[in-house]
């Protein structure tokens, strides 16, 4: 065996508290999460109890104020543990991304007594949540939306049908976005729905190359009626609490894809180091240590633009844009590193006996959620030279 075995990523954390959240977390994944993780996705068995053993260990609510239950750790900290757990598996990694975006509306745009009543048990109680923006008809153009929420006395009454929903069917509560309104992003407003409310169901998952383990699933609102008080923000200020969310939530998917990416560059190296052919380790090839070079770099250049936009958050600065580069470079970098560990590992890449084939059928997915990369392009472009002309 060779003695270059990947090391974990030597991190540059702010306070001795967040050293040993860390450290608590890469427990929790040596124990917990990574050694039933490729026979859980190949199963497509949903890891509930993990999440339940993160809320108890106070790690489904680090971003948020402490006096609701959060963790009061800045997003440097926040996304760097999200990473860790997206590196040993993308399902657990990527839902404590989603249960985050989530709970961003109450924290963010809740009254104080929707945030006493509600964000406790959201953020440290057990309960997992999901956001539900996307509708069949309406992903990229997510102002075009359809589903409705009509005023009856004091409550809302939300009818339509949400797409592509993480967590759906799974969930404790769904902070949804539907048209109170004129068409367009004006007429869009915040709900908080619990999870078993009545007229509220689920499709059966759908069928995905990767992240088998992580339910997506189209969600029903069949006259789902909800009181005014689940009503977050004001009426038509919806897509605005969205797009604040997104963000943020882009950060989230550029951490992810950054444990994702460093797991592949780690089972490459391995790989590399501890076979031998033609006598010598298939490290010793220029071929294959010019691409695990390129590898490195990569991993680590996405790792420090996620965490300069964090900082910009974490400062009170606008950071849209950096949260759109980094989702786009560090999911981009996230295909091309796992596509390669895969050659790195040749036949044996392309088995389910190494986990590279999992990690690349991963990283696919994360171009797509929370803004195609193409929208993040449009994103940036217009931050350099303004909107479109129509």
């Amino acid at each position: 065996m060779s003695d270059r075995a990947p090391q974990p990523v030597e991190r540059r954390l702010p306070t001795e508290e967040s050293r040993q959240l860390v450290a608590l977390v890469r427990d929790i994944v040596s124990k917990e999460i990574a050694p039933r993780a490729a026979a859980e996705e190949e199963a497509g068995a949903f890891p509930r109890e993990v999440f339940t053993l993160l809320s108890e260990s106070g790690l489904l609510g680090l971003p948020y104020d402490s006096a609701h239950g959060g963790g009061d750790q800045p997003y440097e900290v926040y996304l760097q543990v999200l990473e860790e757990l997206a590196a040993a598996r993308l399902t657990v990694g990527l839902g404590v991304s989603v249960h985050s975006l989530a709970c961003h509306a109450l924290a963010g745009y809740g009254t104080d007594e929707q945030r006493a009543a509600h964000l406790p048990a959201m953020l440290s109680g057990g309960l997992l949540g999901a956001y539900c923006l996307s509708e069949p008809a309406s992903g990229s153009d997510a102002a075009s939306l359809r589903t409705k929420a009509v005023r009856d006395g004091d409550d809302w009454v939300i009818t339509g049908t949400k797409a592509w929903i993480t967590h759906g069917g799974v969930a404790d509560f769904y902070t949804v976005l539907a048209r109170t309104g004129v068409e367009g992003a004006r007429g869009i407003t915040a709900f908080l729905v619990p999870g078993d409310a009545e007229g509220l169901s689920a499709a059966l998952p759908e069928k995905k190359m990767g992240m088998k383990g992580s339910p997506t699933a189209q969600l029903h609102f069949d006259g789902v009626r909800v009181g005014g008080d689940r009503r977050i923000g004001e009426e038509g200020q919806g897509f605005a609490i969205a797009l604040s969310a997104l963000d943020s939530g882009r950060l989230g998917i550029a951490a992810c894809a950054i444990g994702v990416a460093q797991a592949a560059l780690d089972e490459a190296v391995r790989h590399a180091t501890d076979r031998r052919q033609f006598g010598r380790p298939i490290a010793d090839f220029q071929g294959l240590r010019f691409m695990l070079a390129d590898m490195a770099t990569q991993v680590e250049a996405g790792r420090a633009l996620y965490l300069e936009a964090a900082r910009l958050r974490d400062a009170g600065q606008p950071f849209s844009r950096q949260a759109a580069m980094a989702k786009l470079f560090c999911t981009d970098a996230a295909m091309r590193v796992t596509t390669d560990a895969v050659q790195v590992l040749g036949g044996y890449g392309y088995t389910l006996d190494f986990p590279v084939e999992r990690l690349m059928r991963e990283a696919k997915v994360l171009q797509i959620v929370e803004g195609t990369n193409q929208i993040q392009r449009m994103v940036i472009a217009r931050h350099l030279a303004g909107p479109e002309t129509r």
